[in-house]
């Protein structure tokens, strides 16, 4: 009895380190809930026609949504190919959640994925920011800072270009 009990136990501990946690593999999660939801029911049912569909969307996504799609091989340049650890269950209607699970242990790279948290401008505090996120705020806008060398140049910057940038939500 005890040796079950025991053989249990490890058994419990070691399926609860191979699920997923919190906040892991969302990019993953979120692209395929996507793919799921907007594609038609004979899209999924037919592997063929649901892996020129991803395709489709890969070649259109951007940031960390595209370096999935390059992870898993659904980009011309894509070092690696596992769209059929996609694909298959997809069509089986596994949930996402289930087949990010299975791409995490074929490629850990998936899970480590994660989108960037959006900036509250109403709260937020530029002086209180390091030059790398001003650097990384000035990039996501598609500007520059030339002549820029000091902090308070790039919060100088930040602070001119916000207007054009940031809606204020009423």
């Amino acid at each position: 009895m005890a040796r079950m009990l025991l053989v249990f136990i490890v058994c419990a501990i070691f399926a609860s380190s191979r699920a997923l946690r919190e906040g892991e593999c969302e990019v993953c999660i979120k692209f395929l809930s996507k793919i799921a939801a907007d594609a038609s029911d004979d899209v999924i049912k037919d592997p063929k026609k649901l892996e020129k569909y991803i395709k489709d969307r890969c070649s259109s996504a951007g940031g960390k949504e595209h370096r999935f799609c390059y992870y898993i091989g659904a980009l011309p340049e894509s070092a690696s190919y596992i769209m059929n650890e996609v694909v298959k269950p997809l069509g089986w209607s596994m949930p996402p959640e289930k087949v990010c699970s299975r791409l995490k242990e074929k490629d850990g790279q998936i899970c480590e994925l994660r989108y960037d948290k959006s900036i509250d401008w109403k709260t937020v505090d530029l002086k209180k920011l390091k030059v790398k996120d001003l650097r990384k705020i000035l990039d996501d806008w598609g500007e520059t800072c030339r002549a820029c060398s000091e902090k308070s140049d790039f919060i100088a910057r930040v602070e001119e270009l916000k207007p054009k940038h940031v809606r204020e939500e009423l």
